[in-house]
């Protein structure tokens, strides 16, 4: 089994925080025990770790040039691997794989998180072997778990994230091997070339996609929601839908719905988005002889959060995420709303870091795709986003019992007042249509109506006639047994000479 990802972007923490990577200069084995018995418990679901012997770290970043392993020591170093990780109960085995970097042979050892956690390892790996500690992820570092940490460990072990589930109602050829191998492909993985020769169920098994016993395998809701043509097929409403709302009655309304695999949802919705919505005008400062360019809504700020979105989203929940347009702001609707570990008070703070994850493979996948960055990093680099666009800060809006969360980007300032002016013509122009017909004969609203094209009274023209009654534009007048609308300038056939 392989790694499923770049080694170049791996040892340089590109798309894995630095939080979850240990650099061994060499093959020290209770060290590397220890840590992989705390990635493998992860206690904060964020999907395990990796330990990358013969790469020296200084300061909790790489040395380059590496230095590597020598050549004659890899094969025993992974025949002792197999035999140290004896002394981890339960058993637990990580995927360890040998590779080439920048002429260095190195080891990379893989360690997610562990479906029979809590797991606990020997602190020596000669001593007593009856002598164990559960050993868990502290900032960088591997530590012994406190009694308090203890606890929050069989608490977490309580439950596997829903993304990392087994889907009883789902088979194996349910995923589409093409996706995955244009995963793999896409982030440079040295799985890649290796699953050109695999089928689906081999490289699913690589890729961690499936779980079970081997009668009755079934992959697990992450493959078929980011490796399934049709996800929606087993997730009801797993599908974003952008609703551009420009008018406030509803009319020229248009919606967009994006499905299939939320990877790709999510980036045809980020591209539709930069295309059709986000517009930018240029600024003068006299403080200054350049130009500046500021959006109605920054990209980053929307990117981080719809990924958030994405990311955070309940897959239980069977309701789509909204991206709801209006001419004053955009907003990202998802279900359910912060975790509990986000107090109210942080919130109101704006300490958004999370403690519980969701959706710990899910994360991993996008953070390979550079879809996400880090954790707890989507917000504070949405509000620094709008802060350089001169945007109002995000709003945040969810009920007491945190079944949604909306997130409110304010349109930048500029293209407020810009939209003010173009309604107001738009108004005026229809204020005039209405005078220009009136200006032969009165009319009943009715008629007016049907002069005008509609079906039927439309409340904008309830609105616009009451608005010109009251500036003086029109009156109404009862003639028979109907009210009329008669222009105060215009010609009045039943009054003529």
């Amino acid at each position: 089994m392989a790694v499923p990802v770049n080694i170049d972007d791996l040892i340089n923490h590109r798309t894995v925080e630095s939080t979850r990577i240990e650099y061994k200069a060499g093959f020290n084995p209770e060290a590397i025990v220890h840590t992989i018995c705390a990635f493998a418990n992860d206690i904060d679901n964020m999907g395990g770790g990796y330990i990358i012997i013969g790469v020296e770290e200084q300061n909790g970043e790489p040395v380059f040039p590496v230095c590597g392993v020598p050549k004659n020591s890899v094969d025993g170093i992974l025949k002792k691997m197999r035999e140290y990780c004896r002394f981890i109960e339960p058993l637990y085995e990580p995927v360890v794989q040998p590779m080439v970097y920048e002429g260095a042979h190195v080891i990379v050892i893989w360690a997610p998180g562990g479906y029979g956690r809590p797991y606990k390892a020997s602190k020596s790996m000669s001593e007593n072997q009856s002598l164990k500690y559960y050993y868990i992820r502290k900032f960088a570092n591997t530590v012994i778990a406190s009694p308090e940490e203890e606890k929050e460990l069989f608490y977490a072990s309580t439950s596997i994230p829903f993304d990392d589930r087994p889907n009883l109602a789902a088979e194996v050829g349910d995923l589409d091997i093409s996706l995955m191998r244009s995963h793999l492909k896409e982030i440079g993985s040295a799985l890649y070339p290796l699953s050109l020769q695999m089928d689906t169920l081999e490289l699913a098994k690589d890729m961690q996609l499936v779980n079970g016993p081997p009668e009755a395998l079934r992959p697990l809701n992450v493959g078929l929601l980011m490796f399934c043509a049709r996800p929606e097929k087993y997730f009801r409403y797993a599908q974003i839908e952008v609703v551009d709302i420009p008018d406030p009655t509803g009319s020229n309304m248009t919606e967009r719905i994006f499905t299939g695999p939320i990877q790709i949802q999510l980036r045809d919705a980020l591209q539709y988005i930069s295309n059709y919505v986000i517009k930018s005008v240029t600024s003068k400062d006299d403080t200054h002889a350049e130009s500046d360019f500021v959006y109605n809504y920054p990209f980053r700020a929307v990117e981080e959060i719809l990924s958030n979105a994405v990311y955070h989203r309940s897959y239980q929940i069977h309701e789509p995420i909204t991206v709801r347009i209006t001419p004053e702001a955009m907003e990202i609707t998802s279900f359910p709303g912060f975790d509990r570990s986000i107090t109210d008070e942080k919130i109101r703070q704006g300490d958004l870091r999370a403690r519980i994850y969701r959706n710990r493979r899910i994360g991993g996948f996008l953070k390979e795709l550079h879809l996400i960055e880090g954790r707890n990093t989507g917000f504070p680099n949405a509000y620094n986003a709008l802060q350089k666009n001169g945007s109002a800060p995000l709003r945040l809006e969810m009920d007491p019992e945190r079944n949604y969360l909306s997130v409110t980007i304010p349109i930048q300032p500029a293209f407020l007042e810009k939209k003010s002016e173009k309604r107001r013509k738009k108004d005026q122009d229809y204020a005039d249509t209405i005078l220009d017909i009136l200006y032969d004969a009165p009319l009943t609203l009715t008629g007016l109506s049907n002069t005008m094209g509609y079906k039927g009274i439309t409340e904008k023209l309830r609105r616009t006639v009451a608005r010109l009654e009251k500036t003086g534009d029109v009156k109404k007048e009862i003639r028979g047994n109907e009210t009329v609308i008669v222009r105060q300038d215009g010609k009045d056939p039943d009054k003529q000479i």
